[in-house]
């Protein structure tokens, strides 16, 4: 950046940040709730599924939610460290919120749990068994790769350096979790599949927020986003839809 160019205009023509000395306070304060964003969500995640490890029906089953548990945990490490480099208490942190907790299972979608947790919406539901944990990891590991695709390209470099390494895992466990409603398919859990299509699906769509926002042009101008959220949710329904019609199934009215 040269001397003579304001900051604001330097993100908005492109332009990358590497450290926090140079951050200034409102990029500062997206840029936090962005990583607490993805730190909760990664956390509440892993602490989902590892209630569901042994629900697991084989041990190949229970081998892939155990990974699961532990490159979301890990993931979760990765962006926290950055926040440490901007004051966070990252011992504190991991220990603040109680991951494992949920909203009863027929709560309204797109219900928030407690305003301190920055975990998407979705990750405030309950997994109801192995049928319902495949299920859910199918269609907001489709979800995840949508929203992530965003932040490989975010003006704070050192994120988008710690989502680089995040995106091949995350897309790992989504395919682990279309091969594991193959399986169930196969197995005659066709009916069960479908009813947790239709009970997870109106979750994860609530989970990208309103369409178009004051703060997500502000975030575009800022370079921590490039797209709207009815954009990124669009993305979502096309591939949460075509990755259910390979499996045979029907996305919900």
């Amino acid at each position: 950046m040269t001397d003579t160019m304001d900051i604001t205009d330097y993100l908005a023509q492109g332009g990358r940040l590497t450290n926090p000395a140079n951050v200034p306070t409102r990029y500062r304060a997206e840029l936090m709730k962005i990583m607490a964003t993805f730190v909760d969500s990664e956390l509440a995640g892993a602490a989902g599924f590892a209630d569901v490890i042994n629900a697991g029906p084989g041990i190949k089953e229970r081998i892939a939610a155990a990974r699961i548990v532990l490159e979301k945990t890990d993931n979760a490490d990765k962006v926290l460290k950055l926040m440490g480099e901007f004051g966070a208490n990252t011992d504190r942190y991991a220990n603040h919120h109680p991951w494992s907790d949920r909203l009863p299972r027929d709560t309204a979608p797109g219900t928030t749990r407690n305003a301190h947790d920055m975990r998407l919406s979705v990750l405030n539901y309950p997994l109801d068994g192995w049928v319902d944990a495949v299920v859910m990891n199918m269609l907001m590991g489709l979800a995840v790769g949508v929203q992530l695709s965003e932040f490989l390209t975010s003006s704070y470099q050192p994120f988008a350096e710690a989502i680089r390494e995040v995106v091949p895992r995350e897309q790992r466990h989504t395919e682990l979790a279309i091969e594991g409603l193959q399986k169930l398919i196969n197995e005659g859990e066709t009916d069960a599949v479908t009813e947790s299509v239709a009970y997870w699906w109106p979750r994860v769509s609530e989970s990208f927020g309103a369409g178009v926002s004051a703060r997500s042009e502000a975030l575009k101008a800022m370079g921590l986003r490039s797209k709207t959220n009815a954009e990124l949710h669009d993305a979502w329904v096309a591939a949460a839809t075509d990755s259910l019609k390979s499996l045979g199934l029907d996305r919900p009215a």
